[in-house]
């Protein structure tokens, strides 16, 4: 079937379905709200970081293709990743005596990357440069160097020149906006960090003298713990050690590990806990409440469905539902929430094994956007102001002289199987009915309705990847045509007039897992 005819045939199977549902009796769920009814600002604190693997991936094109790709359409304003300091940029050296000797070139580089997007870097300061480092013990395919250095005072030094040299770049207006983190998941002994965390503090306090020495207006903060630890830790070290601390940081992450499979690989498994990822927000939001420092900020630096490179949930349609319906319950707790990572140019493991590996990305390594990046996309194109809504599984919003409205259902695989073999096969989605979309109040007139969809069949790449037979590589015009289906176009789109009463209705057949956005915009003249 020629696409734009299949495009028109299911945007008017959409229609006539909301209109003739719209004479029956109300369905179970109906999402309602008032135009006129404004909650507040919408908190945007989804879209403010974004993750990425390493620093060095960071001079590569396709990577900056991504980062301006997810800045343009889901609207990140920050970027995270680690190894920095790694030696492969080439930031440290000594000469034959030992005195350092600096090199921000590579650094250069990738930061003009990120700003020529139009991005920030939320700055992670790690891992150990290899002349500095007090040991040989490493992490991942490239080598990370996990031991504290040898000589503080000159982690120290290098830390206050590479701040002042970002000063000199880039202006210290600009550098103020950043934020400076200590390292990454200090409490996994051996595995980020070979010391503890009395040592972890001491590098803390360095690092952290070095950047307020360049200016007190830079923002500083940790713990950057793996599950939400040393918090309270750390609040209270920073107090009592007077040691600036302007943020908190964690990480967390919802799947748990049981066992090994054959090929010795641990068993992963989505938490099915209604409250996944956003109870654990919550909890380390009232431990910052009860400490010391009550109103510190609280950055999730990492978090997403698992912490394995090698989960196909993060290709699964089922994750876009899942972001959305975390990132809802963590509303009103978090300050950002940063989803791990945008891309799959991602090499702890080592080089991209396929095009669909169970990366962390929000876009595979050709560049396909996969079910999780639409869910940032439909959260950037909602409106400034919140209104109030019946419904917790929805945000509704109105902007640019309409409304926007996301709803979608979150529906945790009933399954014993884990992630690596239940996620790997065609996963059709049950029905649930029909969702009604009600809305009053609006002021009349002509608009423009956009239905977006995802969930399975619907700007779900991986599943039409399972079409294909799953190959390890994709032709040049199989990227093209998989690309082209999965393009994020809405589902449907009409003309509506809102009569003087102000009273929209519409009615959408809903699936497990589905994820819409339906936007009202003032239509142009004879336009839709």
């Amino acid at each position: 079937m020629n696409k734009n005819v299949g495009t028109l045939l299911c945007a008017c199977l959409l229609l006539a379905f909301g209109r003739a549902a719209a004479a029956q009796p109300a369905p179970a769920r109906v999402i309602s709200a008032d135009y006129q009814r404004v909650k507040g600002a919408r908190d945007r604190f989804p879209l403010r970081v974004v993750g990425a693997g390493r620093a060095a991936e960071g001079l590569r094109a396709d990577w900056q293709r991504d980062l301006a790709l997810v800045h343009r359409e889901c609207g990140f304003e920050y970027v995270r990743f680690h190894g920095l300091l790694q030696d492969e940029l080439g930031v440290y050296g000594e000469d034959r005596q030992g005195r350092p000797v600096y090199n921000f070139q590579y650094v250069d580089a990738v930061y003009d990357a990120i700003l020529g997007a139009g991005m920030r870097p939320f700055v992670e300061f790690g891992f150990m440069p290899q002349r500095m480092a007090g040991g040989d013990q490493t992490i991942f395919w490239w080598k990370g160097n996990i031991t504290p250095p040898r000589d503080y005072a000159k982690w120290e030094a290098l830390v206050g020149a590479l701040v002042r040299h970002w000063t000199e770049r880039y202006g210290r207006d600009e550098v103020r906006r950043w934020y400076f983190e200590v390292w990454n998941e200090p409490n996994l002994k051996d595995l980020f960090w070979s010391g503890g965390r009395d040592e972890y503090f001491k590098l803390y306090d360095a690092t952290a003298r070095a950047l307020k020495g360049v200016s007190t207006d830079y923002r500083v903060g940790g713990p950057a713990t793996a599950g939400r630890g040393w918090v309270p830790e750390m609040i209270a070290h920073a107090s009592s050690s007077r040691v600036p601390l302007d943020f908190i940081t964690t990480h967390d992450y919802g799947v748990s590990g049981r066992g090994l499979d054959a090929e010795g690989n641990q068993r992963l498994y989505l938490d099915p806990s209604p409250d996944a990822i956003y109870s654990g927000v919550r909890d380390v939001r009232a431990q910052i409440k009860a400490s010391a420092m009550p109103n510190l900020p609280l950055h999730y630096t990492e978090w997403s469905t698992s912490y394995s490179p090698r989960d196909p949930v993060h290709d699964a349609y089922v994750s876009a539902a899942y972001i959305v319906s975390r990132l809802k319950g963590a509303e009103g707790y978090a300050d950002s929430m940063s989803y791990w990572t945008f891309t799959d140019i991602f090499e702890e493991n080592g080089p991209v094994p396929s095009p669909f590996h169970g990366g962390f990305g929000l876009i595979n390594f050709q560049g396909l956007r996969k079910p999780s990046f639409y869910a940032y996309q439909f959260l950037n194109r909602l409106g400034g102001e919140e209104l109030v809504s019946n419904d917790a599984d929805s945000w509704v919003t109105r902007g640019g002289g309409g409304a926007q409205v996301l709803l979608w259902n979150y529906t945790p695989p009933r399954t014993d199987e884990s992630d690596q073999v239940y996620f790997k096969r065609d996963l059709p989605a049950k029905d649930l009915g029909a969702a009604r979309v009600s809305l009053k109040g609006l002021p009349p007139g002509a608009y423009t309705l956009s239905v977006y969809r995802v969930g399975h069949g619907a700007n779900d790449v991986y599943t039409d990847y399972f079409k294909l037979g799953s190959p390890t590589t994709l032709t040049r015009e199989q990227v093209r045509a998989l690309a082209e289906r999965n393009d994020g176009r809405p589902f449907a789109k009409e003309r509506v007039v809102v009569q003087a009463a102000g009273g929209f209705t519409r009615d959408l057949p809903l699936r497990e897992n589905d994820v819409y956005l339906l936007t009202l915009q003032p239509a142009a003249r004879g336009k839709v």
